[in-house]
Parts: structure tokens; C-alpha cells; sequence
């Protein structure tokens, strides 16, 4: 699918902070090569230079849309157009970093373990995915998916919450490593404006459902959508919105 930079870092303080919070867990103090896997508009990658300016950082997703505000933003920093499914570095990285990307891969269990044959000796794979498919933010796209005209075009679209528990990811990964960190977090993010969780959402898992309609049916689509999302999420008495978001944490040495 295509991505939109500009709607999706209109929440780029909260999409920010989860990067942030893994990237003070990983415990190395002069990694040589760096890599931003599903570096999306750069922002994150961004914090990674500044936290190891000696390094070599490399950028990497299969979005021209967001590696040109990357690059625009950052002209400092390799960036790479790559699939992330296909993507391998030259040589092993000191520290694979991924945050809110690997969910749109499928098959973690050929996945992770990939990853970490691409890691250096003593280097780190850090990861954060979302998991917070059960909540109504997103059970509402399969609802309206298949309460209305569009099921037919629109279904086939539908997956399985695509991150896995704790203790799958712990099968997959604690044979591969030295140390393994693995851990949740639920951000209850205060939200402005008149339907804030839609305009969250609408920035990456609603988006591909949008891409596939042609009018009328994409705009009535994503106002059923908005309907349902705006009575899950109601506005508090100040006119702000309360969207709790779940996040998984995976921090995995060499």
C-alpha cells in the first residue's frame, strides 16, 4: 500500500514515544553499523544518529512516499527502498532496530530468526510492534469490512492479529540469543480534535481498506468506520479522547 507522511505523523509525538522508550533499553555504547528497519519518514532514525553520532546508520523500508521525507529531512543517513522480507544487510549490523513495522510481515517464526543471523556478535535485535488488535480501533475495521457493500472487495484484505503473545516470540527467539527482554506496555494516549482515534488509525491499518474503494464507496466506508470509532471512543468532558494503545516489546542479544 501506499503511505501518506503527512497523515501518519500527525500523532508523531505518541508514535514517537514507544521508539524512544525501546531505544533507551538497548545497551550498547558505540555500535558500527545501525539499521532502522521499517524506518518509515525518518523520525526515528533520526533519534538513532543522535544517539550514536559515530555510527553508521542505515535506513531502510519499502516506501518511496516516506523515504522521500526521510530524506528530504535527513541527509545524513543511508537510505535504502528495500521489501523488508527480502532485505539483508552486507554485513552482520551491531543493532537491527524496528519500531511498529515488522507486524506487516508475515510468518515471525522464519522471520525473527532471520534477523538474528543478521546480527553481529555481542549486537542487538530490538523490536516494537503493535498488539492491540482486539481493541475497538481495530476489531471496528473488520466489523465495518464486512457489514456493508464493500465486503466482497474489502475481506480478502483481512488478517489475523499479525503479533503474537509474549511467550510465542520468546519460543522463537530464546534458543537464538545470550539475552532476551520481553515486555508490554499499554499507552493510554490523550488525544485532541473531533475524531482523533479514526484520524490515528486511518494513518496505517485503515489505510490499505481506503486504497482499495474507488468513491462512493471508499468515502462511505470510512464514515461508517468513523461512526463506529467515534461511539467506542467518546469524548471526555474537556474534549479529549482516551485511546489506551498495547505495544510489545523484544529486546534479543547476540
Amino acid at each position: 500500500m501506499g503511505w501518506d507522511p503527512v497523515q501518519y505523523l500527525a500523532f508523531g509525538s505518541e508514535r514517537l514515544q514507544p521508539a524512544l522508550d525501546l531505544l533507551a533499553r538497548v545497551p550498547l555504547d558505540a555500535p558500527g553499523a545501525v539499521v532502522d528497519l521499517g524506518c518509515g519518514p525518518g523520525n526515528v532514525t533520526r533519534a538513532l544518529k543522535a544517539r550514536w553520532p559515530e555510527a553508521k546508520i542505515t535506513g531502510v523500508d519499502g516506501s518511496p512516499e516516506m523515504l522521500a521525507r526521510a530524506r528530504g529531512e535527513n541527509p545524513g543517513i543511508q537510505w535504502v527502498e528495500a521489501d523488508m522480507n527480502d532485505w539483508k544487510p552486507g554485513a552482520p549490523a551491531d543493532l537491527i532496530y524496528s519500531n511498529a513495522a515488522l507486524h506487516w510481515l508475515d510468518d515471525h517464526d522464519a522471520l525473527f530468526p532471520r534477523l538474528m543471523d543478521n546480527i553481529a556478535p555481542g549486537g542487538f535485535l530490538a523490536v516494537q510492534m503493535p498488539r492491540n488488535w482486539a481493541a475497538p480501533s481495530h476489531s471496528c475495521i473488520t466489523g465495518t469490512v464486512r457489514d456493508g457493500p464493500w465486503r466482497n472487495a474489502l475481506e480478502p484484505l483481512l488478517r489475523p492479529g499479525p503479533s503474537h503473545a509474549p511467550d510465542a516470540y520468546y519460543d522463537i527467539l530464546a534458543p537464538r540469543t545470550s539475552s532476551l527482554a520481553i515486555w508490554e506496555t499499554e499507552y493510554c494516549q490523550i488525544l485532541e480534535g473531533d475524531n482523533p482515534v479514526a484520524e490515528f488509525v486511518k494513518g496505517t491499518q485503515l489505510k490499505r481498506f481506503l486504497d482499495a474503494l474507488d468513491e462512493p464507496l471508499r468515502g462511505n466506508f470510512e464514515n461508517e468506520y468513523r461512526a463506529r470509532i467515534l461511539a467506542a471512543y467518546p469524548k471526555r468532558k474537556d474534549g479529549k479522547t482516551l485511546f489506551p494503545f498495547r505495544r510489545l516489546f523484544l529486546l534479543a542479544g547476540k
